[in-house]
């Protein structure tokens, strides 16, 4: 049987990790999932960092020392920290980037989250965070909120390539798109090479689910137990409709003229959380030509030990999938307020990554460097 993987990939589904550590680095183990498992992307969050950097013992000991003896500040010290791990991961990648002409073999990092509802100090930070990094396979991460879509079009209009994470909503998803076109037309008129920056849009999906699966739990009637688990592959198979729509518009074709790239859509937070469902649910039930899955570790060898392949598993569901959110909003389940929630969940909780990132360095340093709480910039 061919294997479920490079199904996957056959498919028109680019298969990136949804995880990142100096361990997986050094080991030689990212390097085998990218010859191995069809492996073409990586990407990280704070989340990612503060597991990785607070776990110990995962090759973080010596940079730690170094950089309390130069008595830098927890800041400083996470962005050297995590920028090197990008920046190795991207070296590990660059042949895939080359491969596929720059649109996979990408390595993203976010923007530091606290910066989530400043557009100016967000551009400056993407700005440094590609510097720092120094690789063309970098991707800068911007959260989808209201302040971050003028700072997506200033970064993609700098020319740099931006993952766009934290969507949630349809219409936050047409924001995010017409932000990045907004900036591909000032990179054009600024005399930037568009087919050199690329982009994804990040759609959240298991926790879309956990949210409205629990409010009808709440419920708990015939109505809301046959609607459980309808909610989060509707919401993304919608989202696609978008995509086609947008990028078949007079506007792209204008761009892609110009040699501009589609922004993919990502499928993000694809790690089951709900027993109930089968562990490759939002592997296998979105599949769809031109997409990005980024997958924990545990999804994707789920994936290829088991996940069955069907081919295209999102096109011309529509019409169900909106019929689907429409019978949700019959039961009382308010859409616009669960996508705002979660928004706002999601920010808040990688400013708690963060932020014990910050802590879990600050006390590595050795006891004479320590200060008395996490330094902040």
């Amino acid at each position: 049987m061919p294997h479920p993987l490079k199904q996957l990939s056959d498919a028109g589904v680019a298969i990136w990790l949804d995880d990142l550590s100096r361990r997986r680095i050094t080991s030689g183990d990212l390097a085998r999932l990218v010859a191995e498992q069809h492996v073409v992307g990586v990407t990280t969050n704070p989340t990612i960092f503060q597991q990785a950097i607070g776990s110990g013992g995962d090759g973080y000991e010596e940079q730690l020392r170094e950089l309390a003896s130069r008595d830098v500040t927890a800041s400083e010290a996470v962005r050297m920290i995590t920028t090197a791990d990008v920046r190795a991961a991207a070296d590990i990648l660059h042949p895939v980037f080359a491969a596929t002409g720059g649109r996979d073999g990408r390595v993203s990092i976010e923007v530091d989250p606290r910066l989530a509802h400043d557009t100016a100090a967000t551009i400056a930070e993407a700005k440094q965070l590609s510097w720092l990094v120094d690789r063309p396979n970098t991707m800068i991460k911007i959260p989808a909120t209201k302040p971050g879509l003028p700072a997506i079009t200033e970064v993609t209009a700098m020319g740099i390539s931006v993952n766009v994470t934290l969507i949630f909503s349809l219409e936050r998803y047409r924001e995010v798109i017409d932000a990045y076109l907004a900036g591909l037309e000032k990179a054009r008129a600024a005399g930037h090479d568009l087919s050199e920056i690329h982009s994804v849009a990040s759609f959240f999906v298991s926790r879309v689910d956990a949210e409205i699966d629990k409010r009808l739990d709440n419920l708990n009637t015939p109505e809301a137990r046959k609607a459980r688990g309808t909610a989060a592959l509707a919401n993304a198979r919608l989202a696609y409709q978008a995509y086609e729509e947008v990028f078949t518009s007079a506007r792209w074709r204008t761009l892609a003229e110009a040699r501009a790239n589609r922004q993919r859509p990502l499928w993000a937070s694809t790690g089951v959380k709900d027993p109930a469902y089968p562990d490759t649910r939002y592997v296998t039930e979105l599949v769809a030509p031109g997409t990005v899955n980024t997958m924990p570790e545990a999804t994707l060898r789920a994936t290829a030990d088991h996940g069955e392949i069907t081919g295209d598993t999102v096109t011309g569901t529509y019409t169900q999938a909106r019929a689907d959110l429409d019978a949700l909003a019959e039961l009382g389940i308010s859409y616009s307020e669960v996508v705002q929630l979660l928004e706002a969940e999601g920010i808040s909780k990688f400013q708690q990554s963060w932020e014990s990132l910050l802590t879990t360095v600050e006390y590595s340093r050795p006891t004479t460097e320590r200060t008395t709480a996490p330094q902040r910039t």
